[in-house]
């Protein structure tokens, strides 16, 4: 019986590990003349469910580029059958399967967000988080409060992407590969996987404030929601419990610097993460209980990363 609930929570390969699908929807924002969804304010809004680490990298990112006020947001939730459902009707939708219809009727495919949805015409732009990220961070400069920060600079992309490659499948997903794996070997596998990449970050972090330097990059916003969910879900929940962040030497004064950069605080929900996380992966969690901790404070401690470059040689 719980194999059966986990194959359809999250479908494994015959070896019994989990294989995330592909997201479906792959069009940009952007400036070129035949391009349909052109850059513009008030345009555009993102469908996210707080507890969800995918979506939660837009709301970091569209927080640190300063588009609150370009860019709306329409929060979604899970149902007890694992649906996402809205708080209240929009376009005549009252849940994200009905949105994905109403943007491709007929449509077969998975009802994920984050979602980067056209108000104008009324259809999806792009369910991949990874790709939202980077339009986010580049396409609507010239509507952000802080178009300076470009968390995806020419000069430092090759560092970028091989970070972003390494993470999603040692740690972004490699905590969902824990977790949902269905056999001892799979499990076992991505574990080792998951703890020797958060072992290697931990080392580079000593003489490198971010992932990447000096300067906060989408390696860093796509690292932070994993790290953010850590310890409350996924070293229990997932079974990811060799060590927690906080008890790593410098990941954790890490994720306690981007918890404190100027707006990333605000798109943090704990509580919803947790009641998301254990109390609807029923196979995982049997019994529905949220656990009482961890006290989401703590990310408010010093850090003393700040002057790290000139600290260590």
């Amino acid at each position: 019986m719980w194999q059966l609930m986990m194959s359809k929570l999250a479908p494994p390969d015959r070896t019994g590990a989990y294989i995330r699908p592909s997201s479906s929807f792959r069009n940009f924002v952007s400036t070129e003349a035949d391009n349909p969804h052109q850059p513009a304010a008030g345009r555009y809004r993102l469908f996210v469910g707080t507890g969800c680490p995918w979506a939660h990298r837009t709301l970091v990112t569209r927080a640190l580029k300063g588009l609150e006020d370009a860019i709306s947001v329409s929060v979604v939730y899970p149902s007890e059958g694992g649906m996402w459902v809205m708080e209240s009707e929009t376009f005549g939708c009252n849940t994200m399967p009905e949105l994905y219809q109403l943007a491709l009727p007929g449509y077969q495919g998975r009802f994920t967000v984050p979602v980067l949805w056209d108000d104008s015409t009324k259809t999806i732009v792009n369910n991949e988080s990874s790709e939202i990220i980077v339009m986010l961070n580049s396409e609507f400069n010239e509507f952000a409060s802080n178009p300076q920060m470009d968390l995806y600079p020419l000069d430092l992309r090759s560092q970028i992407d091989e970070w972003n490659e390494k993470i999603y499948q040692s740690v972004n997903n490699g905590v969902y590969r824990c977790g949902f794996a269905q056999s001892q070997a799979a499990y076992d596998s991505a574990c080792s996987e998951l703890f020797a990449v958060l072992d290697e970050i931990d080392r580079s972090l000593l003489r490198s404030r971010y992932l990447c330097g000096d300067r906060v990059t989408l390696a860093d916003v796509r690292l932070f929601t994993t790290l953010f969910r850590f310890d409350a879900v996924y070293y229990s929940l997932f079974k990811c419990n060799v060590r927690r962040i906080q008890d790593y030497e410098h990941l954790g004064a890490y994720l306690r610097d981007l918890y404190q950069l100027p707006g990333v605080a605000g798109t943090c929900d704990l509580e919803a993460v947790k009641r998301d996380y254990y109390g609807n992966l029923f196979p995982l969690n049997p019994g529905c209980i949220i656990p009482a901790g961890p006290d989401p404070a703590s990310l408010l401690k010093a850090h003393d990363r700040a002057g790290i470059r000139n600290r260590v040689s």
